[in-house]
């Protein structure tokens, strides 16, 4: 007998697709079949994905993007990619169907609703993006990666966790190496994509710190192709040696290596911090969807593992100033380090996995 079918529905940002492929992971090695469902923009990060997953690129748009023609269009574009879902599903029935956000999640979503096969979709966030928010009446479960989430009236949903990807719990509770006097890790991520103001601010705080913080320190800061130049030359008149990348693949090993991580406070970017247990200072998105970033920020900051510094307080001053404050004193960021522990679920992809198989009727 065939093995049971997962449909996985996610959109074009790491924040969607880690958790996505946490997921993935999990459910393969239960013997389960796995599709991902995504546009071309998601299918950028399916290269993380193991070999087994089938990835089915589906017709989707989104209103943030484009000319009132492209807008205008976008209606046009959903409805084929549900038209195309519908027929894909009747063609090879999921067992169940799990979006994670994202406009590409709607066609997979939508045909599930439909046909009424069995669904749930996982927020990340502690709001609902607006995906999310339209299905969250529509499914079977709503799993929420941040707790508590902001849900609709008459909505409950599932605290799970923020799943990560086994690359994650590979290195989760590394032993952490307290700052000295010796070479030291800063990472700056600033989500799956870069930040332009990260780029902008931290060499300049990097350079405000005293000299001899700043020889010890080694930096691997993942920024914008259009912002890296500019990056890399503020830190090389800091005259620290850094790193630049749009992209690190091996993100979970730095992190584990890392003294302090600058970040946004994306999902994921707090979950992976969380379950490897590392200090931060979280800067939040300030144009994030229902400042669900800093939503996200507020667990690790009200356990002490986290500082966070508002976008409209962002100046190298400042960040020079907590940089310092931390990596200037061992047993506070070895406290800080201990406290993100406390707040990571290294179990949420098994809480998750418990869900999708309630839905599927294993065990019943």
């Amino acid at each position: 007998m065939m093995a049971k079918l997962l449909l996985i529905a996610a959109g074009g940002t790491g924040g969607h697709m880690f958790p996505a492929q946490a997921l993935a992971e999990a459910m393969l090695a239960r013997g389960w079949r796995v599709k991902l469902s995504t546009d071309e923009r998601g299918a950028r990060y399916a290269g993380g994905f193991p070999e087994a997953v089938v990835v089915e690129r589906v017709a989707s748009a989104t209103f943030a993007r484009g000319g009132v023609a492209a807008k205008l269009l976008v209606p046009f574009r959903i409805l084929g990619g549900v038209i195309g879902a519908v027929w894909s599903q009747l063609r090879d029935k999921p067992a169940v169907v799990v979006g994670f956000g994202g406009y590409p999640s709607i066609p997979a979503l939508s045909a599930a609703w439909v046909l009424r096969r069995p669904r749930m979709i996982h927020e990340q966030n502690g709001v609902l993006g607006r995906v999310n928010q339209v299905f969250s009446r529509r499914v079977d479960k709503v799993a929420c990666g941040t707790w508590p989430t902001a849900l609709p009236s008459g909505v409950t949903g599932e605290p799970t966790g923020n799943p990560v990807r086994q690359a994650v719990l590979d290195r989760a509770s590394a032993p952490y190496i307290p700052p000295g006097d010796y070479p030291m890790a800063l990472v700056v991520i600033g989500g799956s994509q870069g930040a332009r103001i990260l780029s902008d601010v931290v060499p300049a705080a990097v350079a405000l710190l005293p000299e001899g913080l700043r020889a010890n320190l080694r930096v691997a800061h993942q920024a914008r192709d259009e912002d890296a130049t500019r990056a890399a030359a503020g830190y090389e008149a800091a005259g620290v040696r850094a790193e630049i990348a749009p992209f690190f693949a091996d993100i979970p090993r730095r992190l584990s290596e890392a003294q302090l991580v600058i970040s946004r406070s994306g999902a994921s970017s707090v979950a992976d911090i969380s379950v490897i247990g590392r200090p931060a200072i979280l800067i939040p998105y300030a144009a994030a969807t229902g400042d669900h970033q800093t939503a996200n920020a507020k667990g690790l900051c009200d356990a002490g593992a986290a500082v966070v510094i508002q976008e409209k307080a962002l100046d190298a001053g400042a960040l020079a100033g907590q940089i310092a404050a931390i990596l200037e004193d061992p047993h506070r960021a070895e406290t800080m380090a201990r406290a993100a522990l406390g707040e990571g679920k290294p179990d949420a992809t098994a809480r998750l996995v418990a869900l999708v198989e309630e839905l599927g009727g294993v065990g019943s």
